[in-house]
């Protein structure tokens, strides 16, 4: 970095790098500077520090400010605003935002901002199963708290106290699904301009999540199955079959909630999760057991475009919800179970699982079955299973009879666990 005497003849004579750039940095004012690239590109450049945070500023091109004095009149002005604490680039940049938010009538609010990333970002670049569940999951935990607040005052302390209480409320895992889809957010918002900095940044997640607290839950799930399918019965008409296809049947609760009689052969017990429904952007044929095919045959079908809904035109919602009466519902009978015996339920044993989980359950329990894991994989509609490389390009079976069969066991093995078969064996009494 040469060091010469920045005169007004001087920045107009120096050439520029072959290639790069180059910095001249004044001998009068140290720290003030003009940077000449190899496009003939000249820019009036200051570095000073703020605190102990170096700053490089430009000031602008030679052609913006033809007059040295000029340009070094601006870097002094910045360099004693430094000296007072302030950060002159952040000052500008945050009245070039407000100027521009002003000029375009850009919204402020971050439910404004949030629902433009939705319309504009996230509508056209993810599939609509997540952009549906940002949407939901902004308007269940994130808008209550932050909808009429200016974006630019959102701070790290505020992400902070959105997950904990998101935690709080005993759904971690879901704190750290929150975290992740507001830093995409962020990120969308701090490259339009909106913020000068990204709040969710160093933000960590709330629990680590491992495999085995994976399996914990899986065991939960399990041990629930009985309770799940008895503590339906508390909860609404078109939400009691959601959760019980979802526990019996292995699918997506999305996927699930939103399934309609179109989609559903019920004579020959399939359903077709259509490609723009289903998680991988892949249409799944779904063999639906006799425990699911019992369920929906229960259910109205005149007048409704939805198999599980409330008015027979919008699929259910409201999961979270449902889940927390479903607990309450388990809790209340196993109360009545330890009745008498001087035994408390353990809370943490009911709710200590989530709906995904079952999903989990099935591929776990249908391994034990010895049902084969490329077979499990394509019930389960992964993308990336256990068949991988070159095997996966050439292997485009779909295992369809093998699923069929696989599933049949598989909802066997459950209905023995949900409904069990009294035994036929006559205890004998011993002679007195």
């Amino acid at each position: 970095m040469p060091t010469i005497r920045l005169t007004q003849s001087a920045a107009d004579k120096l050439k520029p790098p072959e290639a790069g750039r180059i910095e001249y940095w004044d001998n009068h004012l140290p720290g003030f500077g003009l940077r000449v690239a190899a496009s003939g590109r000249k820019t009036w450049v200051a570095m000073y520090r703020v605190g102990s945070k170096l700053i490089r500023e430009s000031l602008g091109t030679l052609a913006m400010i033809p007059n040295v004095a000029e340009a070094r009149d601006r870097a002094q002005d910045s360099m004693q605003k430094a000296r007072a604490g302030k950060n002159p680039v952040a000052e500008r940049r945050e009245r070039q935002l407000g100027e521009k938010i002003k000029s375009e009538a850009l919204p402020g609010t971050f439910r404004a901002v949030a629902t433009r990333y939705l319309e504009r970002y996230a509508k056209k670049t993810t599939k609509p199963t997540t952009w549906q569940e940002l949407q939901r999951q902004l308007e269940v935990d994130v808008f209550p708290k932050w909808a009429d607040r200016p974006i630019a005052s959102i701070t790290r302390h505020d992400v902070t106290a959105l997950l904990e209480g998101i935690a709080d409320r005993g759904s971690p895992v879901q704190a750290n699904r929150t975290l992740a889809r507001l830093k995409t957010l962020f990120k969308w918002v701090l490259d339009e301009e909106f913020i000068l900095a990204d709040p969710t940044a160093r933000v960590r997640k709330v629990v680590k999540e491992t495999a085995r607290d994976r399996s914990s839950r899986r065991q939960h799930a399990t041990a629930s199955l009985p309770m799940t399918r008895s503590g339906c019965f508390g909860l609404g008409l078109a939400v009691r079959p959601h959760v019980q296809v979802a526990a019996f049947d292995r699918q997506r609760r999305d996927e699930v909630g939103g399934v309609e009689w179109s989609e559903i052969d019920l004579k020959r017990r399939l359903w077709t999760v259509p490609r723009n429904k289903a998680k991988n952007d892949r249409a799944h044929e779904v063999h639906l057991s006799s425990l699911a095919v019992e369920i929906l045959d229960e259910l109205p079908k005149i007048g409704s475009r939805y198999a599980l809904t409330t008015n027979g035109w919008r699929p259910i919602s409201g999961f979270s919800k449902s889940k927390q009466r479903l607990d309450q519902h388990m809790l209340d009978l196993l109360r009545t179970e330890l009745a008498g015996t001087g035994k408390d339920p353990d809370q943490g044993s009911i709710n200590d699982w989530i709906l995904h989980d079952l999903r989990r359950t099935a591929a776990t329990g249908m391994a034990r079955l010895n049902i084969a894991p490329h077979v499990v994989d394509k019930i389960l509609n992964h993308m990336t299973g256990s068949i991988r490389g070159v095997a996966a390009v050439y292997n485009r079976h779909a295992y369809f009879d093998e699923r069929g069969a696989a599933l049949e066991t598989w909802s066997r093995h459950v209905e023995s666990i949900v409904r069990p078969v009294a035994s036929n064996v006559v205890p004998l009494t011993a002679a007195g």
